[in-house]
């Protein structure tokens, strides 16, 4: 089992991945992230069959273990046993974390929540790091529900395990976001849309550590 400062310092900077259909470009964009300082990677394609899952998420895995970060997957236990992930990230909607606990033993579990009663009851239930948002409006999910950085951090005064911040962080807000009390940032398109994926991770990553 991680320890919370461990786990806490692996979430500093953490992908998402977008739905790009040419998958190839999607890990290259991967592997530049990692070598910015990408320290998380989360596989999240709401539209690929199984297989395709697997494909990526073993692909991830390597590049992930490659560089010493951790690899996430996004509401899929299946994929993630298969594809020997570090963890499961949930939703509201999704499979409760205390049955994902259950079926993945100690490997990590993050929540994605928006309220304190949120938050607070995923602490409870046992997740491991939490992921709060939408902080500012993001093209990635116009419909997130939004938590703003006043709950954000009221989130994070009241919770004991990690918090990431997720929805529109941008080189420009990042710093408000970390002033928060987030452990760390989670983007899409800061990294995804970026035309040097590397160097915008290396920023990103420098300004969540100035931020600490």
């Amino acid at each position: 089992m991680m320890t919370s400062d461990k786990l806490r310092a692996m979430l500093a900077l953490y992908l998402v991945t977008d739905e790009r259909t040419d998958c190839d470009a999607l890990l290259h964009i991967i592997r530049k992230a990692l070598e910015g300082g990408v320290t998380t990677v989360q596989l999240r394609r709401k539209h690929d069959d199984g297989r395709q899952l697997v494909e990526l998420g073993k692909a991830i895995r390597q590049m992930t273990t490659e560089f010493g970060a951790l690899y996430i997957v996004n509401d899929r236990v299946d994929i993630a046993m298969l594809t020997d992930a570090d963890g499961v990230h949930v939703g509201q909607s999704d499979i409760a974390c205390a049955d994902v606990r259950g079926l993945i033993g100690k490997r990590i579990i993050g929540v994605s929540t928006c309220t304190l009663a949120e938050a607070t009851a995923a602490d409870r239930e046992g997740a491991d790091y939490l992921g709060v948002g939408s902080v500012f409006p993001t093209s990635s999910k116009p419909d997130a529900d939004m938590c703003e950085i006043q709950g954000l951090a009221g989130i994070a005064r009241q919770v004991d395990i990690p918090v990431v911040g997720i929805g529109g962080i941008t080189r420009q807000n990042a710093p408000e976001v970390m002033q928060a009390g987030a452990a760390g940032i989670a983007v899409v398109s800061a990294i995804m849309q970026a035309e040097d994926p590397s160097r915008a991770s290396a920023e990103l990553l420098r300004l969540v550590r100035t931020g600490r």
